[in-house]
């Protein structure tokens, strides 16, 4: 990209990115009370999802119409983004040792907080565009991204407070779980 600075071909950002989705996914999930929950190892984690983003960099616009590589790059986002939910949930439920009912509310919570404050701020458009490599100008060929993109931003509104509520009772109900019957000794 002609206008990207040094730190942008550096691949700064994404280096940055791994550590604050990092921490922000041991934070959320860190009151659940995994059985194995350390920073390194989200941070390890978060980096390893990280292989298959190589899909991104095809440059399907070079030897394709620009509808085609504009859906093709939609569909390479949707393939990477479902690849790394599914491993998310895998090392939520095999690597912290979480229930599925803990799993299925730490996996939700992050995503359907993440896609409310990109809504909210009015940047989920910029960053479907910016991950699929739509570029503005040929309005007509997005409408359907556009559509995804809407279509999630009404889920996650949905889903979120949901998933907030049942984030609030899983750490109680975990909390209670840990107390002993005089509430203040811890069961072995």
């Amino acid at each position: 990209h002609p206008e990207a600075a040094a730190w942008q071909y550096a691949g700064l950002g994404s280096q940055v990115y791994v550590f604050v989705l990092a921490g922000f996914l041991y934070l959320v999930v860190r009151p659940l009370r995994p059985a194995r929950w350390r920073y390194r190892e989200v941070l390890v984690f978060v980096g390893l999802t990280a292989l298959p983003g190589w899909l991104y960099a095809v440059p399907v616009e070079r030897f394709l119409p620009l509808e085609t590589a504009q859906a093709m790059n939609a569909g390479f986002l949707a393939l990477v983004a479902a690849w790394r939910v599914a491993l998310y949930v895998r090392f939520l439920y095999a690597g912290a040792g979480l229930d599925a009912f803990r799993t299925a509310v730490a996996t939700v919570l992050p995503l359907s907080a993440i896609v409310v404050v990109l809504a909210i701020l009015n940047l989920e458009h910029v960053v479907f565009d910016l991950m699929s490599g739509i570029r503005e100008g040929a309005e007509t060929a997005n409408d359907l991204a556009y559509t995804v993109v809407v279509t999630l931003s009404v889920f996650a509104y949905l889903a979120f407070p949901v998933t907030l509520i049942a984030y609030l009772i899983a750490i109680f109900w975990r909390r209670a779980k840990i107390r002993g019957p005089d509430r203040g000794e811890l069961r072995k």
